[in-house]
């Protein structure tokens, strides 16, 4: 037997073990992952949700405790007791019981009210943003799970066609139209496909379990049938001031100046004042006390309290104009990221159309004899990357219309589902 007749039995062993490894390692899928509109919905009990809920929930409790009043003090006081000569015991004893109240003058419970107010008015937006972020992250996550889905098939249809481009390789080397190198080649492209198919399942595997951590699935994901990737992008229309970044730097702004109000108080005296009622025991008597009291500014005037307060403020409205620049700057580039996105995913899809034909022509053309294997190779390899472009295409809008729906304080594709 002839080296070329002992080599064909082994190509066709070959081509056809790469074609049963790649049908056995067909994925076998499980009930779908839940649509991003069904876990948006549950989006208020993940982590980050909850840890925003429960930071505005301990803002609104201090404000109800700013609202609060000092307690009054209640005294006891003894003197001329327990001593010695006509002092000694109780019985010539003077005890007073006396109740002090904290007036709270010069404004200090409204400017504790007032601070507490918007300290949870800049702790309610930071929730909202927090919940919006949380949205971006589950829609970026849960649109790579389908891509690398995506991917994997396109691997394991890339796969498929090198495999019977292998196999027509092969026929024509039986008919000894081509060469015998024809079919080494043609194996060697298959296990290189069967190599990438391999590495798309693993990628789509650990996307999946990345979506089902950070979707919070009771069961792990294992397929994807609500399509993201071909969602339209949202549009709607926003102003800078609108954006939650600025929005969360302006209501820092006023928390950061209602605290110098809260300084400027503190600095001022405490007025108390107490009455109470004072028995004489010698006398058999009882008289009423009045008294009033505060502390005396001499050394303490609250003044480094105060700068750093007002250095606070200085900082918050820096970075409010901060967050005014680059939500500007930010919304700008990302309405062109999703314009331009929009006509990549279309521009992807006319190359798909294209390289489709392309590759069935040239598939006909291979198997007539009227053209080389080199010719289909370059077609399959450009319908491959063409669909593999269509993918990414897609993938790259989700993160443009992600941005976009950041900085105009909805959920990505809100109103789109």
């Amino acid at each position: 037997m002839s080296p070329t007749n002992r080599r064909r039995p082994r190509l066709a062993v070959g081509c056809a073990f790469v074609a049963l490894t790649a049908t056995l390692a067909s994925p076998v899928w499980a009930d779908p992952a839940p649509s991003y509109a069904q876990l948006l919905s549950q989006l208020g009990q993940t982590p980050a949700a909850l840890e925003a809920g429960a930071n505005y929930d301990a803002a609104e409790a201090r404000v109800r405790q700013a609202r609060l009043r000092p307690n009054p003090v209640l005294g006891l006081d003894v003197e001329n007791a327990f001593g010695s000569g006509p002092f000694s015991g109780m019985d010539n004893a003077d005890t007073t019981l006396a109740l002090s109240q904290d007036f709270e003058l010069w404004g200090r419970r409204p400017a504790r009210i007032a601070a507490a107010r918007a300290e949870a008015g800049a702790v309610g937006l930071e929730r909202d943003l927090a919940v919006i972020d949380a949205a971006g992250r589950l829609a970026l996550v849960y649109a790579e799970a389908e891509a690398a889905q995506r991917r994997a098939t396109l691997a394991e249809e890339a796969l498929n066609l090198t495999v019977a481009d292998a196999r027509a390789a092969l026929v024509l080397v039986e008919e000894g139209r081509e060469p015998v190198l024809r079919g080494i080649q043609g194996e060697a492209e298959a296990a290189s496909a069967r190599a990438t198919f391999d590495e798309a399942v693993a990628e789509r595997d650990a996307a999946y379990a990345r979506l089902t951590a950070v979707a919070m699935t009771p069961a792990a994901v294992t397929s994807i049938e609500a399509s993201l990737l071909d969602e339209a992008p949202t549009s709607v229309g926003s102003v800078i001031e609108d954006a939650p970044t600025v929005r969360v730097a302006e209501a820092q702004r006023s928390a950061a100046e209602r605290r110098i109000d809260v300084q400027r108080t503190q600095a001022r005296p405490d007025i108390n004042a107490s009455v109470g009622i004072r028995r004489f025991e010698a006398e058999d008597a009882t008289a009423l006390t009045f008294g009033i009291s505060m502390p005396l500014p001499l050394f303490d005037r609250n003044r480094g309290n105060i700068e750093a307060a007002q250095a606070e403020f200085r900082a918050a409205d820096a970075r409010l104009m901060s967050a005014r620049q680059e939500a500007q700057a930010d919304r700008a580039a990302a309405v062109a990221r999703l314009a331009a996105s929009v006509s990549r995913v279309n521009a992807a899809d006319a190359g798909v159309t294209a390289a489709e034909e392309a590759y069935r022509l040239s598939r006909i053309g291979f198997e007539s004899g009227r053209i080389s294997q080199v010719e289909l190779r370059v077609t399959r390899t450009a319908l491959v990357n063409a669909r593999s472009a269509a993918v990414d295409a897609r993938l790259a809008r989700v993160r443009a219309e992600i941005d976009l729906a950041r900085l105009n304080g909805r959920a990505p594709f809100e109103g789109a589902q």
